[in-house]
């Protein structure tokens, strides 16, 4: 296998992946031996021609591909947040788990019921491929968590929530209503509102 003869515009690939693109188990290691891809774990490879940015969040969810970015990181992401978080908060089901972990950046991993984990998942898939909560999610995780997040964190997330255009108060109380933080909810808009 020649080395121009393959290209690949994605940084992360796993071993599913490649074999439904028609690769086999021998094509794939022979990629690893001419350098194309490097092996990070049992199923997961990198692009070593990667020419796009590099994200964090497609990191952290290649290594995590059932992970969805979460807390801080996605307040962050959907500029909620002046704070900028030392890892990326990502979220797995409490009944997952993670074989292995990148080298950098590093995982704040936060465990969700599977009815959190599973409600409001978008995928980011322009340039780079992550999934991440809505933002009205986001609101809500931080303030239903906001004694580990930290109550000043949570008043600037739904702060800046509240002066958004395209806010959506009717699918934050909805989703406040199903996830179990109602009654807190509305405190904190008493307050600041």
């Amino acid at each position: 296998m020649n080395k121009n003869e393959v290209t690949f515009d994605k940084r992360y690939y796993d071993i599913k992946e490649l074999l439904s693109m028609g690769f086999s188990y021998y094509k794939i290691k022979n990629l690893v031996d001419i350098g194309i891809f490097n092996k990070l774990s049992k199923s997961l490879y990198e692009n070593n021609n990667y020419q796009g940015n590099i994200n964090d969040f497609e990191t952290v969810c290649a290594y995590v591909h059932q992970g969805v970015v979460c807390m801080l990181s996605a307040a962050r992401f959907y500029n909620l947040t002046n704070y900028i978080p030392d890892s990326v908060d990502i979220a797995i089901d409490r009944k997952m788990k993670i074989s292995s972990y990148p080298a950098s950046p590093s995982i704040n991993v936060w465990y969700f019921s599977n009815e959190r984990y599973e409600e409001e998942v978008i995928t980011v898939d322009k340039e780079r491929q992550f999934k991440i909560y809505s933002i009205e999610k986001t609101v809500i995780d931080i303030i239903y968590y906001r004694n580990r997040v930290g109550i000043e964190e949570t008043k600037e997330v739904l702060n800046n929530y509240l002066k958004r255009s395209d806010r959506d108060l009717i699918k934050l109380h909805k989703l406040a209503s199903k996830l179990g933080c109602i009654k807190i909810l509305k405190t904190y808009l008493e307050v600041l509102v």
